[in-house]
């Protein structure tokens, strides 16, 4: 007798803990599926058209980060899309560190998508945590989203990524429709908070005809789509928070980018830490959002600085990362060396290359090689591990491969 309870216990144990237990499926929330991207001034000028032609029926923008970034591209993304027929919708990455500036940033948001047609629910991009507990982070972000459908008078979506989805984002906030991202998989993992997704963002290095550089392809089902697609009301800018530090004198005003550290601004700069922080009044060095204005040395009539260099071809290279690279065109780097293929360089080619300052200005390419880890490669760059995610997304740090490209 005892033998045999012995044994169903042990086949217990096996069945439970030795045998894959089945993973469920987490579901699209309808049968038809849209094909979609997601596009910022990364992408550079998009050919609609093309982009049309190639199957894409969705497109989300992004109009907008912090509190008074503006994307480069946002005002040409919304009227080419819309020439073309798109379904579009907008994307703002939040900063917020407290309820207040989350309301802050919604205002922003939709002041700058005012009397603009909108097709698909308005996203919030909140992925960047810092130092803030699952508590604070839910609070912020349900008071953004709150105050987005408040003021535009259109529904809201989430979009999170796998690890978020399933760890951070909890309560009320999980009651809105999901947009996931998840990449390397045959369908997104089930979480646990939500029943099924209206959106799911499957990569971040795809190719579609009509843009040069690496783009976000998404499927959306028809949830992701508003029922009410008339105007936004006109909603004015939040006014700048009188915190009481005027100008000083000698400076001018700079807006933090994403990826900014006031050490690499410092160096920028021709300044120092310690004076950066004296000038802005700023509590914890560490802690700078993108989308706040900053005050650094120098005149505001300057003009932005131009950079002009020689740039050796390496292997792998092609015109259109070497612009990304350089925050420049394809079309720019043909000109000016004289290129008559623009799909036709060589290893060891000297091309003269024109950027200038601006979002993104110091980024390049880096191609991962065998042996790399994050830790690695943030060494080698002198940035961390945490700007490196940032800045490409990634959703497992702990998974890189070779010949996967990272801006750094």
């Amino acid at each position: 007798m005892l033998k045999k309870i012995f044994t169903i216990f042990v086949s217990f144990i096996f069945l439970v803990y030795v045998l894959p237990l089945p993973v469920l499926a987490f579901e699209p929330s309808d049968d038809k599926i849209y094909q979609g991207i997601d596009v910022s001034g990364y992408q550079g000028n998009i050919d609609y058209e093309k982009v049309k032609k190639a199957g894409i029926e969705v497109v989300y923008i992004k109009s907008s980060e912090g509190f008074s970034y503006v994307d480069s591209h946002f005002e040409r993304n919304y009227e080419k899309a819309k020439e073309n027929g798109l379904k579009i919708g907008f994307y703002h990455f939040v900063t917020a560190r407290t309820e207040e500036e989350a309301k802050r940033q919604a205002q922003f948001f939709v002041s700058l998508i005012s009397k603009k047609k909108v097709d698909c629910k308005l996203a919030m991009d909140f992925e960047s945590f810092g130092n803030l507990t699952k508590e604070e982070i839910n609070k912020i972000g349900i008071a953004f989203i709150k105050k987005v459908e408040e003021l535009s008078k259109k529904e809201a979506v989430v979009y999170s990524n796998a690890y978020s989805a399933n760890h951070t984002w909890q309560g009320e906030i999980t009651n809105y429709p999901l947009w996931i991202a998840q990449y390397e998989v045959k369908e997104p993992q089930n979480n646990g908070n939500w029943k099924n997704w209206v959106g799911w963002q499957y990569t971040d290095v795809g190719r579609v005809d009509g843009i040069e550089a690496h783009v976000d392809r998404n499927k959306f089902t028809k949830d992701i789509f508003l029922e009410d697609t008339s105007e936004i009301p006109d909603v004015e800018k939040p006014d700048k928070p009188d915190d009481g530090n005027e100008k000083p004198e000698g400076t001018k005003t700079i807006t933090i980018q994403k990826g900014d550290t006031l050490s690499a601004l410092a160096i920028e700069y021709d300044t120092t830490v310690a004076e950066l922080v004296k000038l802005n009044n700023i509590e914890n060095p560490n802690l700078i959002y993108a989308g706040n204005g900053l005050f650094v040395p120098g005149k505001e009539n300057e003009n932005e600085q131009s950079d002009t260099q020689i740039y050796i071809v390496k292997s792998g290279d092609t015109l259109a990362k070497i612009a990304i690279m350089f925050q420049t065109t394809v079309q720019t780097l043909a000109k000016d060396n004289n290129i008559k293929n623009i799909n036709r360089i060589y290893v060891g080619q000297k091309l003269i290359v024109r950027s200038s300052c601006h979002y993104d200005c110091g980024h390049r390419l880096y191609a991962v090689r065998r042996g790399d880890t994050l830790w690695s490669i943030a060494k080698r760059y002198n940035t961390s591990i945490a700007n490196i995610v940032r800045l490409n997304r990634i959703q497992n740090p702990n998974n890189i491969k070779p010949g996967q490209m990272f801006r750094i």
